[in-house]
């Protein structure tokens, strides 16, 4: 009976869980099937960005997402998912919600506000612990796929897309490797900002002339 109880428990654990890794906050972009491998579009928004240029991405996650947190705090910005988390030098991205693309927000210290174009990319969807090992095998995956798919034109890094709240299991949560793409066999003039590299005619930084004023 204690067996039993026990089992129940952890199935109750697990179906809510699935609930709130779903529905708790707004989402950006729709998620990536566990263990399909898809082309698609990411609508342009504005993002925070957290940059630490000496490390690496999980050697620094924790850090990132703390300086992350105290600014949405501080400014009252609702959660959102997923966040993106880029490997060197490290940064981790935070889409903001609906209600903020007119919002102005100070850049401070090394959060910046961006405003990023549409992106296309082909993307690798995950289920598993937040590790460089699982991010390093799924991004291995994806590499080893576009070379049997030469159609497909890598124009930056693999980066990881983080999609479940801390409180999520770790053999739960949802994660997703994309790597970003040319677009209709263009070769656009690119360039690189806090949150990658980008076609340049799309591409702008927004809030440093609005530096200190809020709402």
């Amino acid at each position: 009976m204690k067996n039993f109880h026990l089992l129940l428990i952890v199935i109750v654990i697990f179906v809510l869980a699935l609930q709130q890794d779903a529905f708790s906050y707004e989402t950006a972009f729709e998620k990536t099937a566990v263990g399909a491998i898809e082309v698609k579009t990411l609508p342009a928004t504005r993002a925070l960005v957290a940059t630490d240029a000496e490390g690496d991405f999980f050697k620094n996650r924790d850090r990132l997402f703390k300086t992350l947190f105290a600014y949405i705090k501080e400014h009252d910005i609702k959660m959102t998912v997923p966040v993106e988390g880029h490997m060197k030098p490290a940064r981790m991205v935070f889409f903001l919600g609906k209600r903020y693309q007119e919002r102005i927000l100070p850049d401070r210290g090394k959060i910046k506000l961006v405003e990023l174009p549409k992106r296309t990319v082909i993307a690798l969807g995950k289920r598993g612990e937040y590790s460089r090992e699982n991010f390093t095998k799924a991004r291995l995956e994806l590499q080893q796929w576009m070379k049997k798919h030469p159609e497909y034109i890598a124009t930056g890094e693999a980066y990881a897309v983080f999609w479940s709240a801390p409180y999520v299991p770790r053999f739960l949560k949802r994660f997703e490797v994309h790597v970003p793409l040319m677009t209709e066999g263009r070769g656009a003039p690119l360039i690189k900002t806090d949150a990658g590299w980008f076609e340049e005619v799309d591409c702008r930084v927004a809030g440093s002339a609005s530096a200190g004023k809020t709402p």
